[in-house]
């Protein structure tokens, strides 16, 4: 596909292995990647776990890129419950997500 608004196409799968491996430096949060499944919930953020007692969710996308409606809805569902809810495109904006930005 080439580029997109300037970014070299980077696999989503490695912003999201760079994020788990940054988050899990971090004491006391526990990160793990949902794999989707015949078992699981149609757009669910790709990230899910806990920072001081917070249930969080993390959709994962390349930059440029945004989440589905479906997404959306869905990381509005965990945000109505109290949860910690964003989109990230890089460590950094993962980290600033989680209030771990040093």
């Amino acid at each position: 596909m080439g580029r997109t608004a300037g970014y070299a196409r980077v696999l989503e799968s490695r912003i999201v292995n760079a994020i788990i491996q940054k988050i899990r430096t971090f004491d006391q949060v526990v990160v793990r990647k949902r794999h989707g499944t015949a078992f699981g919930v149609s757009g669910d953020p790709d990230l899910f776990g806990a920072i001081g007692g917070r249930h969080f969710e993390i959709e994962v996308k390349r930059p440029g890129e945004v989440p589905t409606v479906l997404q959306q809805a869905r990381m509005a569902e965990w945000r109505a419950c109290g949860a910690i809810v964003g989109c990230a495109t890089s460590v950094e904006q993962a980290l600033a997500i989680l209030g771990l930005v040093r």
